[in-house]
């Protein structure tokens, strides 16, 4: 009786049609027998989707600033999330995020995973905000989750250890041992070539599984270009051999229904694209990557043994006198000589690391072809250089002091004063490596002090230095450059 009662009075507010409803549900309860449970329909994963499409849009974005804190998921890889040189946190994925999570005012937890599918997994069962893991946007993950902007385009590349011969046709690929991650965006790509068969492996990832081709522990893998075109660097057998797909597209992936979030990220995306900073991330990961050389690495990598031994201690000594990086001095001497203390140019400048005679004396050296002496001024010189940057943070700093040293002090300044007038930033080496090929231009340089330079080769130079500076961290280990092993 009470309850009818309560039903009459809810009538005037919720009308008869719940009413009817509810009186149904009860009768046909008491054609049921007793001590029966309610039973779901639902799978375990079904059950997870369904809690997380009545979440409602917008508080996850209001859970994490409550919280204080932006929990990523993420992959241990050159090309995402990494420790650097200085045993600090580094890559694309992390400067993205961090720069984000600070929009937001809030701190970052980063949770590291082995591969894609544990990535994917984990973000499935909320154990994660967004995952920022170099993931490809594709339809299939589309239908599950949302994406964020698109910040990098990439290929897909079949890849083999060099010796085997061009694939031209894809009939050509029916036969290959192809072996890719487990859940990986590839899987989508190949899918499309019935003609060839793969296997999946939940035990490594693709920059392992791209070492195992250099090795020819397997036939072949398939790579985005990106992390392809890092690792080549270091296993200098490997060698593409197919193109599955061009303009790759890859996001941050998140939950769907968090729409607030989704939008906060497209919001700060639009302001960190136009403050140039995405471009400098890119830059400074990615903008020695492109130019690869396979028979001038292999002659680096054998004068590491052969030539770096007679000079090693005092490009440490002379690096560490003077506030820079060892590994990088070293680097930067064998692009100006290859590691030769009797080299000579053309225009006069001499010695291991090409000092011209009015530097040299400057700086106190009575003989350029004695190898100490020139290190130690060139060290000295390079450190001059930095001063002039004094203000830019790293590795911006070092980059423009590398074009300095080689464009020469006037027409670098110029270079800066070029740079303000279009509008760069002549603190940010992105910029910077846009403007410099302009002091050969007529149109440019006859209104700047110094005139004339050939502008594209200290952005070469630059290149190649943190090429070869990346190769001998390699080469030595995750430490800081101490010398041969």
């Amino acid at each position: 009786m009470i309850f009818f009662k309560r039903l009459r009075l809810n009538t005037k507010t919720h009308g008869w049609p719940l009413c009817i409803l509810l009186v149904t549900v009860m009768l046909a309860a008491c054609d049921q027998p007793e001590k029966v449970a309610p039973v779901s329909f639902l799978l375990p994963d079904a059950e997870d989707k369904q809690k997380r499409d009545q979440l409602p849009s917008g508080s996850l974005l209001d859970a994490i600033k409550q919280r204080g804190k932006l929990t990523v998921l993420t992959i241990n890889l050159p090309s995402t999330y990494y420790y650097d040189r200085d045993d600090n946190l580094a890559g694309p994925e992390y400067d993205m995020t961090k720069s984000f999570a600070d929009s937001l005012q809030v701190e970052v937890e980063y949770k590291v995973y082995d591969s894609t599918k544990a990535v994917i997994e984990a973000l499935r069962k909320n154990e994660g905000d967004i995952a920022a893991a170099g993931l490809t946007v594709n339809d299939v993950r589309k239908s599950e989750f949302d994406f964020g902007p698109v910040y990098q385009t990439t290929n897909e590349y079949l890849v083999c250890h060099r010796s085997k011969k061009n694939i031209k046709d894809k009939d050509e690929l029916k036969g290959l041992e192809i072996i890719v991650t487990a859940e990986s965006s590839y899987i989508e790509s190949i899918k499309s070539y019935p003609e060839m068969s793969w296997t999946e492996t939940q035990d490594y990832n693709t920059e392992d599984l791209l070492a195992q081709v250099a090795e020819k522990k397997i036939e072949c893998t398939i790579s985005d270009s990106t992390l392809y075109m890092l690792e080549r660097r270091y296993h200098t057998e490997i060698q593409k051999k197919y193109v599955f797909a061009e303009g790759s597209e890859l996001a941050w992936m998140i939950n769907k229904n968090n729409d607030r979030l989704k939008r906060a990220i497209s919001d700060w995306f639009e302001r960190y694209k136009d403050d140039y900073e995405l471009a400098h991330v890119m830059e400074k990961y990615y903008g020695y990557v492109g130019t690869f050389d396979y028979v001038d690495t292999h002659r680096f990598l054998d004068r590491v043994q052969t030539r770096l031994p007679k000079y090693k201690d005092f490009f440490i000594d002379a690096a560490n006198k003077n506030n820079l990086q060892p590994s990088l001095l070293a680097a930067q001497s064998y692009q100006e000589s290859h590691w030769d203390r009797k080299a000579k140019s053309p225009t006069g400048v001499r010695g291991i690391m090409m000092l011209t005679q009015p530097v040299a004396k400057s700086l106190g050296v009575t003989n350029r072809l004695d190898a100490e002496q020139n290190i130690y001024a060139g060290a000295k010189f390079q450190a001059k250089m930095k001063k002039m940057v004094d203000e830019v943070s790293e590795p911006d700093r070092s980059w423009l002091a590398l074009a300095a040293y080689n464009v020469g002090r006037g027409h670098f300044r110029d270079a800066q004063s070029l740079a303000r007038k279009m509008n760069k930033n002549p603190d940010r080496w992105a910029e910077m490596k846009e403007i410099l090929p302009l002091l050969s231009k007529k149109e440019f340089y006859k209104d700047l002090r110094y005139g004339y330079a050939r502008g594209n080769e200290p952005v070469l130079y630059v290149t190649r230095i943190r090429n070869y500076d990346g190769l001998l961290l390699k080469h030595f280990g995750k430490g800081k450059f101490d010398g041969v092993k």
